[in-house]
């Protein structure tokens, strides 16, 4: 594989200081003023022995996973085999990435020695920071000769080599919620579902203990012995996951966007939801809506959510609360749960989604979930050293104190309103919602 040889910072320092040294052999030994010109073409030539010495690439190979979960590393391994003629250095490699792997827009490393033959390999670490795809544009490979005066250089240009970068739904398969899961199906939680429940299941022998408001007479009467009533939970339920994609939720929030951390959340809790008989549906807003998903109703199909969320887009606009609501409301032909995933930055856009968020909220259950911002809560606690930290911190305290208004007011209208750092919206979310599904308020 054609590799050229580019001088080292060796060579290139000695050719430099050839300069002055040919004016100070000038001035001093005029008759031996050819010995640096001289001395010149030596080093050229013994640079490019050393590019011969470090020998041909023979091949190369780079591994990389076609589909990646924002959030969650992955290795893109490079191995390379090297003809030197000579004992030489670690060879050098570099992959040019979009910057929604890195945001340098490039990830490189020494590489080290695979067994004792001529190969050399090494595994360079990627983190996904948002959706979508992303494409891998060029890999360089680069190593010294023995003499350390020359570098042999060889370029790849990478076509259709991209990465899909999904929601993450490590979540989904954490063995705490497959445990909840088991629960849910089969043990205490099922019981609690099934015995609070006000839909009709199946009567049961009456027995010590049991709730006497449970007897069913008129059946104990036909079958000459006291029967008891088994309720469950309403099943079949609609739930709607809604994203506000604006500029305040794309906002990065420890490493990743809000939108993306919300979206981890709400998958979970679909999961959850498709797995205990609801229906699930997704829908995305920004200056107009962005998404909305037919109600999935089978577990089996919890990919088409995946993959409807994947489509979300970053904003940088601002969200238009009372457009999209309205059409929100507007495509749902019965009381459903309607999980908003919002933020906001400023009073005013605060005020229209409280003002769309009641409207939504006399005829749907809704659930507003927000974020807290630990930077925020530190700009507003901490010690000011300076002018700029009194005011930053004063800046802060009115945003906090305007959050706390906002949020109060929508619990005033009678929205559940859940306000948790990103790594525990998850489970917080699930509590809620089994908790408003125990509670029969959504059928």
């Amino acid at each position: 594989m054609r590799a050229p040889f580019v001088p080292t910072g060796l060579t290139l320092g000695l050719i430099v200081l050839a300069a002055p040294a040919a004016v100070l052999v000038a001035a001093l030994a005029p008759q031996a003023w050819t010995a640096v010109p001289m001395a010149a073409v030596v080093l050229l030539a013994l640079a490019a022995l050393d590019a011969f010495l470090a020998g041909p690439l023979r091949e190369w190979h780079m591994h990389l996973p076609d589909d990646a979960e924002v959030g969650q590393d992955l290795a893109l391994a490079v191995s390379a085999r090297i003809g030197a003629r000579a004992p030489i250095g670690a060879p050098e490699t570099s992959v040019a990435v979009d910057a929604r792997l890195d945001d340098s827009g490039s990830v490189g490393g020494q590489m080290e020695r695979a067994g004792e033959g001529d190969a050399w390999e090494t595994s360079l670490a990627l983190s996904p920071s948002q959706r979508g795809v992303a494409p891998v544009e060029a890999i360089w490979i680069r190593w010294r000769g023995p003499l350390g005066l020359a570098h042999r250089q060889f370029r790849s240009a990478l076509e259709d080599r991209e990465v899909r970068i999904w929601p993450d739904l490590s979540p989904v398969r954490s063995p705490l919620l497959q445990t909840y899961l088991r629960d849910a199906q089969f043990g205490l939680v099922a019981k609690r579902i099934r015995g609070d429940g006000t839909q009709f299941e199946s009567l049961t022998e009456y027995e010590p203990g049991m709730d006497r408001r449970r007897i069913d007479w008129n059946a104990s009467a036909r079958h000459v012995q006291l029967l008891a009533r088994e309720n469950e939970a309403e099943r079949d339920n609609q739930i709607v996951f809604a994203f506000d994609c604006g500029a305040a939720m794309s906002e990065d929030l420890e490493g990743l966007p809000r939108l993306d951390r919300a979206i981890t959340a709400a998958l979970t809790s679909a999961y959850v939801a498709l797995k205990g008989g609801d229906r699930v549906s997704l829908f995305g807003f920004d200056a107009r809506p962005q998404l909305s998903t037919p109600f999935v109703t089978d577990p089996r199909h919890f990919h088409r959510l995946q993959q409807a969320a994947a489509q979300l887009d970053y904003s940088a606009g601002e969200p238009n609360y009372t457009l999209a609501l309205a059409t929100l409301a507007a495509n749902l032909k019965r009381r459903s749960l309607v999980v908003l995933f919002s933020d906001f930055s400023d009073s005013t856009s605060a005020e229209m989604m409280v003002e769309s968020v009641e409207r939504l909220v006399r005829r749907h259950v809704v659930l507003f979930v927000a974020m807290e911002d630990a930077e925020l809560e530190g700009f507003s606690g901490a010690e000011p050293d300076t002018v700029g930290d009194v005011a930053g911190a004063v800046t802060a305290d009115s945003l906090a104190r305007q959050r706390a208004i906002v949020l109060t007011r929508l619990r005033h209208l009678g929205v559940d309103v859940i306000e948790a750092p990103y790594h525990a919206i998850t489970y917080a979310l699930l509590d809620r919602y089994m908790a408003t599904k125990r509670r029969e308020l959504i059928g």
